[in-house]
């Protein structure tokens, strides 16, 4: 497989892991509550996408870096509005 259909791959996979979490974020600040999210969960996520992270610049990879980049600021943003109206 060529390195673009590679990147390629890569890039639809970080738009739709990303955009999975865009719904939940709409609805929390809509209705301003996260009484049925997780706290856990998202501490467990938030952090394990900083190491991804990290792991995406230590080898340079586009993909990782942006995926779970953009990734970690929707699941930081439902973080920060579970502990503000939880």
């Amino acid at each position: 497989m060529s390195p673009t259909l590679i990147a390629f791959f890569g890039f639809v996979a970080a738009f739709c892991t990303t955009a999975a979490y865009v719904p939940q974020v709409v609805r929390i600040w809509r209705t301003r509550s996260t009484k049925d999210i997780s706290l856990g969960m998202f501490l467990v996520m938030t952090f394990g996408l900083v190491f991804w992270l990290i792991y995406g610049f230590s080898i340079g990879s586009l993909p990782v870096i942006v995926c779970n980049g953009a990734t970690l600021v929707m699941t930081a943003t439902i973080l920060v509005l579970k502990l503000r109206h939880g």
